[in-house]
């Protein structure tokens, strides 16, 4: 492999606006504002050697360097072209919840066999376990908001779906049940309750990762993209500004942010998703009260192209969106106020509310609909598309990715997600893919 200069430090040039990938300017998020002490790491200033080299700052790198140090009693070093956590990791929602494709368990069946639809399952739900485990052994102090998983019924019809799919200890309940649970929204025909799963802050998350992956022996090097990535003898070599890192193996784990310019095996197999969220000022007792809505619980609504909710240490409310085509600033602002609509339409208690914060990211989606962890080669490995769930997913493919790198094989992972992500035919098209499918889901949110 010959060096190949990144034609960007990040991302997939010209899917997207400039803004969406500029690594000097982070977004202004509630978590970032909020946020504790994070590490204090410096980028790559000289030649290093690794067990393992990572490429991405996020929860799957850190996650993978944590458990390679801890775990496996090796020496990695994570290579990040901004600074920890900015991409996904550091301003999603905050939802640690089973789940990670865009298919259901049902299609996942249908496609890959019943086994590795149950083995999926039981990752999923292993995943939030994980996390969990994380904050208790490693002292992560992510503000955890314990009440499972709600999945609002925008339809008739889709809860009359959520009765038919509900399995083990899902509940299904009626609008009067959910308003005596605090949980009151309009517009609702009743929510499918999945006890797995919490709330957290996110960019505590991945600090703390970050620290406790630091304090088992990992190397982290935040602002330090890889201009070029060479094979040497068997190994890797990769080249920053500032310095060089080699090792004899590499993890890929930069999900809808992941440097294609730096390898043609890595173009094309992700379609990058805008994922928007904004946040009010600290609602009063009195007015979660007027609305009916107390809960801490997470929630989303069945609509293809999703809304996700949730209440927050403090008070504040968090509302979050998928789709939009274009990360310019006048398309954010478009997207602020359809997002805005959105939310005094199911919460028409708030219309007065303030909102303070309001930021977007991308999200990573798989030809295939389904997340992929697996061998690239003997001495690469590679996991991505989270498809919007990606803090406990995460979280858990990357101890299995510290595992693979390890030892060689990840066996509580399906088949399906065993073989690497399949490639977009005809990446550069990739814009109109997902013009075509944020019409067919409008479409279909409209008459299901």
């Amino acid at each position: 492999m010959t060096a190949r200069p990144a034609a960007s430090p990040v991302g997939a040039p010209g899917l997207y606006h400039p803004r969406a990938y500029d690594i000097a300017a982070p977004p202004a998020t509630w978590w970032a504002e909020s946020a504790g002490p994070g590490p204090e790491c410096a980028p790559l200033a000289d030649a290093q050697h690794a067990d393992v080299a990572i490429l991405g700052g996020g929860i799957t790198g850190l996650s993978a360097a944590l458990h390679l140090a801890r775990d496996h009693g090796l020496r990695p070093a994570v290579l990040e072209a901004a600074g920890i956590g900015w991409g996904a990791s550091g301003r999603n929602g905050g939802f640690c919840v089973p789940g990670g494709a865009k298919r259901s368990l049902a299609a996942i069946a249908r496609r890959f066999g019943a086994g590795d639809a149950a083995r999926f399952d039981r990752l999923s739900h292993a995943a939030v376990d994980r996390v969990a485990g994380l904050l208790q052994s490693e002292a992560i102090a992510a503000e955890p908001q314990p009440g499972g998983e709600m999945l609002f019924a925008h339809s008739t019809a889709a809860f009359a779906a959520f009765r038919r799919a509900r399995t083990g200890d899902q509940v299904v309940l009626d609008p009067a049940t959910l308003a005596a649970r605090g949980m009151k929204a309009d517009g609702f025909h009743g929510a499918l309750w999945e006890p797995a799963g919490f709330g957290l802050h996110p960019r505590n998350y991945v600090d703390g990762l970050a620290l406790a992956a630091a304090r088992h022996g990992a190397r982290i090097f935040p602002h330090s993209p890889v201009i070029a990535w060479t094979r040497e003898g068997g190994g890797h070599r990769f080249r920053t500004a500032g310095g060089v890192v080699t090792a004899p193996k590499v993890i890929i784990a930069a999900g809808a942010y992941q440097p294609e310019g730096l390898s043609p095996r890595l173009r094309g197999r992700v379609l990058p998703v805008q994922s928007n969220i904004i946040v009010t000022r600290p609602l009063t007792s009195g007015e979660q009260v007027a609305q009916g809505w107390t809960s801490t619980g997470v929630a989303s609504d069945s609509y293809e192209l999703l809304h996700y909710f949730r209440l927050l240490p403090g008070g504040r409310f968090l509302f979050g969106g998928r789709g939009g085509l274009s990360a310019s600033p006048q398309a954010a602002q478009r997207f602020r106020a359809r997002l805005t609509r959105d939310f005094h339409r199911l919460f028409p208690a708030w219309r007065q509310v303030e909102i303070t914060h309001c930021w977007s990211g991308l999200v990573d989606l798989a030809a295939d609909l389904v997340p992929h962890c697996a061998k690239l080669d003997d001495t690469t490995f590679h996991a991505c598309a989270y498809h919007g769930s990606g803090v406990a997913l995460g979280t858990e493919l990357g101890a299995q990715l510290a595992a693979l790198a390890a030892t060689g094989t990840a066996p509580d992972l399906p088949g399906f997600m065993q073989r690497p992500a399949p490639h977009f035919p005809l990446p550069w098209l990739r814009k109109a893919y997902l013009a075509a499918a944020l019409a067919g889901y409008a479409l279909k949110d409209r008459l299901r």
